[in-house]
């Protein structure tokens, strides 16, 4: 298997793993979007990422490593856009 599969693969599974966590707690999402919302309007830096991360690892059973990964790094883009999204609407 070539590592670019293998990648792939890994990302998924923890897509997945991280899916299964949101059904269980739809919290989660509710949280991480609130937090998302404090930080980013006046700041969309890395720094305001890793604080975003730092405060949903804190606050729910979501745990974001320091080294983010791959779905760690979608997981805070998605929220970026989303903020961004709701932002255009007002």
């Amino acid at each position: 298997m070539s590592s670019s599969v293998i990648q792939k693969t890994r990302v998924i599974n923890e897509l997945r793993s991280f899916i299964k966590k949101l059904l269980q707690d739809p919290k989660i999402l509710e949280q991480s979007l609130e937090i998302a919302r404090r930080h980013l309007p006046e700041d969309s830096s890395e720094a305001a990422m890793v604080r975003i991360a730092n405060e949903i690892s804190e606050t729910t059973s979501v745990h974001i490593p320091e080294e983010h990964s791959e779905a760690d790094k979608l997981f805070l883009e998605l929220l970026r856009e989303v903020v961004g999204e709701e932002q255009a609407l007002y």
